[in-house]
């Protein structure tokens, strides 16, 4: 068998609606300055679909910063990997930042987020530990399980009754290897909202020994008193063994990083082969997020305006009869009934007749028959642009319900 058989004969869950879904559901051209409207198809949509909490991506301070730091040091600099050649002062002076604003002792910068998680679960973990990981952890999580040699259990998602069973499966293997425990959730989840239970994540440390590590992508700079995220929010910093944030969500930039104590941070600098065997981020990349670090510490009414418009939102959809799931930060899903045909019609009725862009996830990313249509509120928004939103979603939740939508077949939805 050719191995390019699959390429035709195999082409995955997403990629067999690729030939119909591209350009529009599916990888989509959003055009213009990065904001609450920008152009899709030539014309001007409210945009939901985009993770720019806090409004940074287009604040003028950022983008002074990020056009004078490409003038003075251009994107090639530093050059090489940092364990090698590409180790500079400011790299070092933005951890020595990310690592006091969410109160660990020191931070590691990581070049993408994604490659980032991968490589820290990899790095931590041998054939003789034990995981123990929640059901609906982001697929960055998953492949670095994948990774993992050893034991791995699952709980059901936030299900602490469940976990704590498998904590004692876990400290029954472990003994058995001489290997220890990692447990890993997320601070807040990306798709549905909701928050990991960190704090009663944490309470159990008082009776099983493991480590804690916890994937903030969607918490940091949202979440919390100052923005530092969940573990803030929850008040459990100092129970958390490594956290993880990116800055690719509310800092609306490339990059991330993993904080925790100063032995395990040097562990990681000199095991996380992903950052080793890979180019340093660029000084640019370096400057700017320095800057959106600084707006992010210095300028809570920006925060403040994410929350304005989140509480709406939502408050807004529940109002309206509309199922938002148990959502506790800003990502708002919109629960519906209906066919992935169905859904794709909601979706271009939405961008054609409302002019509102936001992102749809089905089958069999969840449950056939669910539909998932998933908001994410920014500071850029209005309130004007909320109740817009929220009567047009009441308009095609009351025609999909009606059965408005016809049920024709994914393939044959554009040929009509």
């Amino acid at each position: 068998m050719d191995i390019f058989d699959k390429v035709n004969n195999q082409k995955g869950n997403l990629g067999q609606y690729a030939k119909q879904a591209h350009g529009y559901f599916a990888f989509p051209k959003l055009e213009g300055e990065i904001n609450s409207r920008m152009i899709f198809r030539g014309k001007e949509v409210l945009t939901w679909s985009l993770n720019n909490y806090i409004g940074l991506a287009n604040h003028p301070e950022v983008r002074k910063a990020d056009a004078e730091s490409a003038e003075k040091w251009g994107l090639a600099y530093p050059m090489g990997a940092r364990m090698m050649s590409g180790q500079t002062s400011r790299h070092e002076e933005l951890e020595a930042q990310l690592a006091d604003f969410v109160g660990k002792p020191d931070a590691f910068l990581l070049n993408f987020g994604y490659q980032g998680m991968v490589s820290i679960i990899d790095a931590l973990v041998n054939r003789h530990d034990v995981i123990v990981y929640d059901s609906e952890s982001h697929a960055c999580i998953m492949d670095g399980l994948r990774l993992h040699q050893g034991k791995r259990f699952v709980y059901p998602h936030n299900d602490m009754e469940n976990l704590h069973k498998q904590l004692e499966r876990a400290t029954k293997w472990a003994e058995k290897t001489g290997g220890g425990i990692l447990v890993i959730t997320e601070g807040v989840f990306g798709m549905a909202g909701d928050l990991g239970k960190l704090d009663e994540i944490v309470a159990m440390k008082q009776e099983f020994d493991f480590r804690l590590l916890v994937d903030d992508a969607h918490g940091f700079g949202v979440m919390g008193a100052t923005g530092a995220g969940a573990p803030e929010h929850f008040g459990v910093i100092d129970g958390i063994d490594v956290l993880f944030g990116t800055f690719a969500k509310a800092m609306a930039g490339i990059g991330a990083f993993v904080a925790c104590d100063e032995d395990v941070c040097g562990f990681l600098r000199y095991n996380m082969r992903s950052q080793i065997f890979a180019k340093s981020l660029p000084m640019p990349i370096v400057e700017g997020s320095i800057k959106r670090l600084e707006l992010l510490r210095t300028k809570p009414e920006l925060r403040e305006q994410l929350w304005t418009i989140s509480n709406a939102l939502q408050k807004g959809l529940t109002e309206a009869g509309l199922e938002i799931g148990c959502t506790e930060s800003p990502v708002t899903p919109v629960y519906l009934s209906g066919s992935v045909a169905e859904g794709t019609q909601v979706t271009m009725d939405l961008r054609e007749n409302y002019n509102i862009f936001c992102s749809i996830v089905v089958y069999p990313v969840i449950p056939k028959g669910q539909l998932l249509l998933r908001l994410i509120p920014t500071a850029t928004h209005t309130l004007e642009d909320v109740e817009y939103t929220v009567n047009a979603f009441k308009d095609v939740a009351k025609k999909l319900k009606e059965g408005k939508y016809s049920n024709l077949k994914f393939a044959d939805i554009f040929k009509q």
